[in-house]
């Protein structure tokens, strides 16, 4: 995957183009709409829902869908459709807080190894090649078993699993950037290192950055459902999609599927809305 993001938004690229075709992608419209949806969800939360989405009702426990309750309830009598429309908002603030601060590490960590060669490139590439053999949710599994489970501590350890993802992307991005003529015109004024990785650089490898952090936001939602789902992400009595699937996955066998289905459907929907924006970007600035 690095190679082909490498090259996106070469110098000379044009950003109002790229614009132009990334609207006019119905890839990145349909997973727009869908990750628009939930956004507004996410910043609505429970106001404005019928039901309260943490309010406890055991005499109206596991009733299915109907037009009182159009996802039914649950064990408790909470009213589902409330609890996963409410459910987006922590699923939309850890995942894309996440994905920030890994595409930020790794995009500082992707520029050093790219434009410092030598023993900084290798000592720095090898300990993100051991990083990048080790399954996310494993070492995300074993870290929060460490030091506790928290919303925070979901965030960093996400991030900065994600870190050396994205610092192969950006480092791939780098290389083919610090031969070219700009470059050597900014060493030949004597500006600092750092000076030309930030100002002259960075700016023509925004595109892999951009693609690479829409990619990871997916994987993140994701990855935060099924942590959750384990126990180790968000706790309750949030109600949250994966942890609202763990809780109720038992009454499957009793028939109660509305408890389970409707969170699976709202996780698998924006994981799907989030990848169909990744595709859209990837394709316009791969034109």
């Amino acid at each position: 995957m690095s190679a082909p993001l490498a090259n996106t938004l070469r110098p000379g690229h044009s950003r109002h183009s790229t614009l132009q075709r990334l609207l006019h992608s119905v890839s990145f419209d349909a997973g727009a709409l869908v990750v628009v949806f939930w956004v507004i969800c996410a910043i609505v939360g429970a106001h404005g829902l019928i039901h309260d989405p943490y309010a406890a009702d055991p005499l109206n426990a596991l009733l299915p869908p109907s037009a009182e309750h159009w996802f039914g309830t649950d064990s408790l009598g909470r009213d589902v459709f409330a609890r996963v429309i409410a459910g987006a908002r922590d699923i939309l603030t850890i995942a894309p807080l996440a994905t920030l601060l890994g595409t930020a590490l790794g995009t500082l960590l992707g520029l050093i190894t790219g434009y410092w060669r030598g023993w900084v490139d290798d000592t720095l590439g090898r300990l993100i090649d051991a990083t990048l053999a080790l399954p996310l949710v494993i070492v995300a599994l074993f870290v929060l078993t460490a030091v506790g489970t928290s919303n925070l501590a979901v965030i960093l350890v996400i991030g900065l699993v994600f870190t050396p993802i994205v610092a192969r992307t950006v480092r791939a991005a780098t290389l083919n950037e610090v031969h070219l003529d700009y470059v050597a015109a900014a060493r030949l004024r004597g500006d600092a290192a750092l000076t030309i990785m930030v100002i002259e650089v960075l700016p023509n490898v925004t595109g892999p950055v951009i693609v690479e952090a829409t990619i990871r936001l997916g994987y993140a939602i994701f990855t935060v459902a099924t942590l959750s789902f384990l126990g180790f992400g968000i706790q309750p009595p949030s109600p949250d999609w994966g942890l609202a699937i763990a809780e109720n996955y038992p009454l499957i066998a009793g028939g109660a599927w509305w408890t389970v289905v409707f969170d699976a459907l709202a996780t698998a929907s924006l994981v799907v809305g989030v990848n169909l924006l990744a595709d859209g970007v990837r394709a316009a600035a791969d034109r």
